[in-house]
């Protein structure tokens, strides 16, 4: 710190009050460059939140896709399945990263001349679609999903336990998706069914209206997704390889299909195995969202840099970058962990 006032260094975190300066491309809250440094890095984290909730979200249905493909009695879906994770795992991040960029600004067409599909647009300016009108609706509709998902969770637990108890199948996969749609079709209906859209069309030299999604973000969601979905696969494989071969003997002498044995009998077995590295997949996919300043994403890396070159508070600014991923990274395993408890098989 003597050091530092010697040659005249400013330290301390009081710059975050002072006006940022700069823009930022994407904005998910409200940001102008008047504003203090705070709401620069709020906005930069609120980005790296959207890619890596996204991209979980998405990598844990691909993976598990893949990995339950890899035990498909069809050839050519074991051998599509493994042909994925080869490549994809295989490929260093950065390189994927970089090959989605160039055909997302390079491959596709223009921005006045867009890849239609209803009214959805693809170019070179990012993909847009039609967006809701916000109104009071949407927000109960909300509510009802999330009571149909409490609902389809109470039904779900309830079979499962019944199953347990007698071996007898009683729930059905239908029932639960009529409880989440329903609950939301409800709740929908009540706050006065809105069905306005703000409908995106083609303008002289760019798509207007509706909602977008830039290229960089579209070039981020994919790279993090398509590989670390090949290393979910791995793991998703290896826990269900992990379950005695018995297990499934029994569930067909019981007289269940392949698809519910792999469903009721198998992957919960493995999952005592497979959420420990699975924690881990989600936690590299988080931090390797930092890659993202290499394609002009402009997420909490990319914001420290440009706060960094402008105040010099270097200590400063990394001490911050490091409590956020450190606060994420622990927000992550905490959950996964309380899941792993959770989903514990129950010695009797």
């Amino acid at each position: 710190m003597i050091n530092m006032e010697a040659r005249g260094i400013q330290s301390g975190f009081d710059f975050l009050t002072q006006a940022a300066g700069f823009d930022i491309g994407e904005t998910p809250i409200p940001y102008d460059s008047g504003q203090g440094y705070w709401r620069a890095f709020l906005v930069g984290l609120a980005n790296t939140l959207r890619v890596a909730v996204v991209g979980i979200f998405l990598t844990t249905i691909l993976g598990t896709l893949l990995g339950v493909g890899r035990f498909s009695r069809n050839a050519l879906v074991r051998g599509i399945c493994t042909t994925y994770v080869e490549i994809f795992r295989n490929i260093p991040v950065l390189l994927q990263l970089f090959m989605w960029y160039i055909l997302l600004t390079e491959l596709l067409p223009d921005s006045w001349e867009p890849m239609q599909l209803g009214s959805f647009f693809l170019s070179k300016g990012g993909l847009s679609f039609p967006a809701p009108v916000w109104a009071f609706g949407h927000l109960t509709g909300i509510l009802g999903l999330v009571l149909g998902v409490v609902a389809m969770l109470a039904y779900r637990r309830r079979n499962q336990r019944h199953f347990e108890a007698t071996g007898e199948i009683t729930g059905s996969i239908w029932v639960s998706l009529i409880l989440v749609v329903g609950g939301a079709v409800l709740g929908w209906l009540v706050g006065g069914a809105p069905a306005s859209f703000d409908v995106p069309v083609k303008g002289e030299f760019a798509i207007e209206h509706g909602a977008a999604v830039t290229p960089e973000f579209l070039t981020v969601l994919l790279g993090l997704t398509m590989y670390t979905a090949a290393f979910v696969a791995e793991v998703v494989r290896a826990g269900i390889a992990s379950v005695s071969a018995g297990q499934g003997e029994a569930a067909a002498a019981l007289g269940l299909s392949k698809g519910q044995s792999m469903r009721l009998v198998m992957l919960p077995q493995a999952l005592r195995v497979i959420i420990p590295p699975l924690t881990n997949q989600y936690l590299n996919l988080t931090k390797n969202s930092s890659l993202a300043v290499a394609v002009g994403y402009p997420d909490i890396v990319s914001v420290t840099n440009t706060a960094l070159n402008q105040t010099g508070r270097a200590v400063e600014c990394i001490a911050i970058l490091m409590a956020i991923y450190l606060t994420t990274s622990l927000a992550t395993s905490l959950l996964m962990n309380w899941y792993n408890t959770r989903s514990a098989i129950k010695e009797r």
